[in-house]
C-alpha cells in the first residue's frame, strides 16, 4: 500500500474560505492535534486546559502506521525519527517461562505493507512535538476549568463565571469529559473494567549487563507476557535508553487518576512471571498506578444543536490492549480538520460535523471492541482455553515466518493474536484518515457544502 500523495501537504495546507472561532476543551494529544489542523487552516483556536501547565504523565506509547502517516504528513517525521524506536516485531509470550507463542515481523515490513512506520515513543516526547506544531496557530489558557456549556450559542461558562462565545466547541477533555455530559444530556460516568495498570520506566544501561535482559533490548520487539488475569507489555523508547513497562492486573479498588504505587505490592502482583520479569521489576524504583475505566460507544458525538462535538477519549476511550487510543484521537483530529478546512458558510458547520461522525463512528467503535477482546485473550487462566489460544498463535507464527521468508502465507484472519491477523492489520494500520475524507467528499458532499467552494 502506498501513502497517498494527492492530499494537501504540510507545506501547502488548505485555507478555509470561512474562518471560525473555535474553542477546544483539553490540551492532550487530541486537543493539540485538532488545534494545529484547525489553526493552520485559518480558524481562530483557543484551548482551555484545566491543568496549570502543559505536561503529561505516563511513559511509553505506540504509534501505529495509521497515526504515524499523519504525523509525518504534518511535518513531524524527522523529530519522530530522532526520539522514537522502531520495534522489529511483536512477541506474545507465556508469563511463566517467557516462551514465544506468537510472533509477527514489524520493522521495515510495516512501512512496506502499510505505507508508514510503527514507532515506540515517550508520551511526553509526542506531546512536545504536537505542542510545537500547534503553538503558532492557537492560544492556550491554562488553569481554566469549564463549569458548563450553552450549546445554542455556543458559549463556554468557566468556573470563574466568565463566558466565552464561539462558533464551535470541541470536547477533547478525555475519559472524564465534562463536554460528554453536555452532548449526552446527563451525567455519564465511566465504569470500572476490573483491571488496573502500573506504568514504569527502567534505564536500559543496567539491563545491558544481564544477558537475558540485554536480549530484550537488542531485539527491540514489543513484548507481551500473557498470564492468568494479568499481562505485561514491554518495549524500548527514547532511542533505546529506556525500557517501558505496562503492567495490567486485577484492580483492588476504583482509582481513576494516577497515583504513586507501592513498588513492593506491584512486584507481588506478578509473582510467578518468568525470571526476566522479576529482574526488571527489581529495577523499578517508582511506578504510577490507576484503574482502567471504560465507556460504552455513544450513538452520536454531536450535540443536537449542531455546534458542539466530541473527539478522542471524550467519545470513544480505548482500553490499552490494542495500542490504538492515541491513533484514534489523531485520526479524529485529521478528519475534523480536513473537513473544516473546506467550510465557506456557517450553515455548513452542522453538516460537516455530521460528516465527521459518519466517517469516524464505525471505525472508532470497532476499534474499541477489538481492544476489549484482548482483555479476555491475554488474561486466560491456565488450562484448555489458554492452550488452544497458544496453539492458534503458534500456527499464525508459522505463517508469519513464511511471510518473512517471502513465501506464500495464510492471512490468519480471526487469530487471537490480532497483530498476526493480516486482515485486521490492513484494516487498522492501512487506514488513511485524509483519504477517508476525500472519498466521503467525492461521494456524499451535499450541494450546499460546495456552493461557495
Amino acid at each position: 500500500m502506498q501513502v497517498a500523495t494527492e492530499f494537501v501537504s504540510q507545506a501547502q495546507p488548505r485555507q478555509a474560505p470561512l474562518s471560525l472561532n473555535v474553542i477546544i476543551v483539553g490540551a492532550g494529544i487530541s486537543g493539540l492535534s485538532t488545534a494545529f489542523l484547525l489553526g493552520r487552516a485559518g480558524h481562530r483556536v483557543t484551548i482551555l486546559e484545566a491543568a496549570s501547565e502543559l505536561g503529561d504523565i505516563g511513559a511509553g506509547i505506540q504509534l501505529t502506521p495509521n497515526m504515524s502517516r499523519l504525523l509525518i504528513r504534518w511535518g513531524a517525521g524527522e523529530r519522530l525519527k530522532a526520539v522514537a524506536v522502531v520495534p522489529q516485531g511483536a512477541c506474545m509470550r507465556s508469563y511463566n517461562d517467557g516462551e514465544v507463542v506468537g510472533w509477527k515481523q514489524w520493522g521495515d515490513s510495516m512501512r512496506r505493507d502499510h505505507g508508514a512506520p510503527y514507532y515506540n515513543i515517550h508520551r511526553a516526547d509526542l506531546q512536545k512535538i504536537l505542542l510545537d506544531l500547534a503553538q503558532p496557530f492557537m492560544k492556550v489558557r491554562l488553569n481554566t476549568k469549564v463549569r458548563d456549556v450553552d450549546p445554542s450559542q455556543p458559549a463556554v461558562i468557566l468556573e470563574s463565571g466568565e463566558i466565552i462565545k464561539a462558533d464551535l466547541v470541541i470536547g477533547a477533555d478525555g475519559l472524564n469529559s465534562r463536554l460528554r455530559d453536555i452532548v449526552v444530556g446527563q451525567p455519564d460516568r465511566p465504569t470500572p473494567t476490573g483491571d488496573a495498570t502500573y506504568r514504569a520506566l527502567i534505564p536500559t544501561g543496567p539491563m545491558m549487563k544481564d544477558p537475558g535482559l540485554k536480549q530484550l533490548v537488542d531485539e527491540t520487539c514489543m513484548n507481551i507476557w500473557m498470564g492468568p488475569g494479568r499481562h505485561i507489555v514491554g518495549y524500548c523508547i527514547r532511542s533505546k535508553q529506556l525500557y517501558n513497562l505496562v503492567m495490567i492486573h486485577p484492580c483492588r479498588g476504583v482509582n481513576e487518576s494516577a497515583r504513586p504505587a507501592d513498588v513492593a505490592v506491584m512486584r507481588s502482583d506478578f509473582v510467578g512471571f518468568e525470571p526476566r520479569i522479576q529482574k526488571m521489576l527489581g529495577m523499578v524504583e517508582s511506578s504510577l498506578l490507576w484503574s482502567l475505566m471504560d465507556r460504552k460507544p455513544l450513538n452520536t458525538w454531536i450535540h443536537p444543536e449542531g455546534k458542539i462535538c466530541l473527539l478522542g477519549d471524550a467519545c470513544h476511550p480505548m482500553l490499552p490492549y490494542r495500542a490504538q487510543g492515541s491513533a484514534m484521537a489523531v485520526e479524529d483530529a485529521a478528519v475534523l480538520g480536513n473537513l473544516l478546512s473546506r467550510i465557506s458558510s456557517r450553515r455548513q458547520l452542522t453538516p460537516l460535523l455530521r460528516a465527521y461522525e459518519t466517517i469516524r463512528h464505525a471505525r472508532a467503535t470497532m476499534t474499541q471492541l477489538d481492544s476489549r477482546k484482548n482483555q479476555h485473550i491475554f488474561h486466560l487462566p491456565d488450562g484448555p482455553e489458554q492452550e488452544a489460544r497458544d496453539a492458534s498463535m503458534r500456527a499464525a507464527m508459522e505463517e508469519a515466518l513464511k511471510e518473512a521468508r517471502g513465501e506464500p502465507a495464510d492471512d490468519c484472519a480471526g487469530n487471537p493474536n490480532q497483530w498476526g491477523d493480516r486482515v485486521k492489520n490492513k484494516e487498522s494500520f492501512g487506514y488513511d484518515a485524509d483519504k477517508a475524507v476525500d472519498i466521503w467528499w467525492k461521494n456524499n458532499r451535499p450541494r450546499e457544502l460546495v456552493a461557495k467552494l
